[in-house]
């Protein structure tokens, strides 16, 4: 009886493997590159609230579009959202953008003293999210350069609500 018990035991380790090997070969790790960027109905601009936050706005447009068509939407301002702009209104709003391997620079109709820093926050968010929902590199940062010579103009960015 033992035996019949033993041999019984020892058949099945070769019938699961002889099922285990169903045909399907190993292979090596597929690519499936970046991920897929999706259709937007708009692009995002960023304001403020009442609390001094920066907040995302959907702005219907049918198409995200570039950096260059969302900051003079930013520049004309919050729609009837209870949010508001911390960047002065000015006669242009033509933004000049120049892309480099982890860099943009954005070139504003604006002086210092017409954006405060959460403005600067807005300008740099907004660019940072089209940019990455187009599908570039999430560490990018953005150096916003004003009309007026300032040191601010020099400074590398990121978003803080990207981080």
């Amino acid at each position: 009886m033992r035996r019949r018990r033993w041999a019984a035991a020892l058949s099945w380790p070769p019938l699961l493997v002889l099922l285990a090997a169903c045909g399907v070969e190993p292979s090596g790790v597929a690519g499936a590159g970046e991920a897929p960027t999706g259709v937007a109905p708009g692009v995002t601009l960023y304001f403020v609230d009442s609390s001094l936050r920066l907040q995302p706005q959907l702005r219907q447009t049918n198409h995200l579009g570039s950096i260059s068509d969302a900051i003079p939407l930013l520049l004309f301002g919050a729609n009837e959202s209870g949010l508001h702009s911390e960047i002065q209104s000015t006669g242009s709003a033509r933004a000049e953008v120049n892309t480099f391997p982890g860099l943009i620079q954005l070139r504003v109709p604006l002086s210092l003293r017409e954006v405060s820093p959460l403005g600067i926050d807005q300008l740099v968010c907004t660019a940072l999210g089209v940019f990455i929902q187009g599908g570039g590199d999430k560490t990018t940062k953005v150096q916003v350069e004003f009309t007026d010579a300032t040191p601010e103009s020099d400074k590398q960015r990121t978003c803080p609500l990207f981080r």
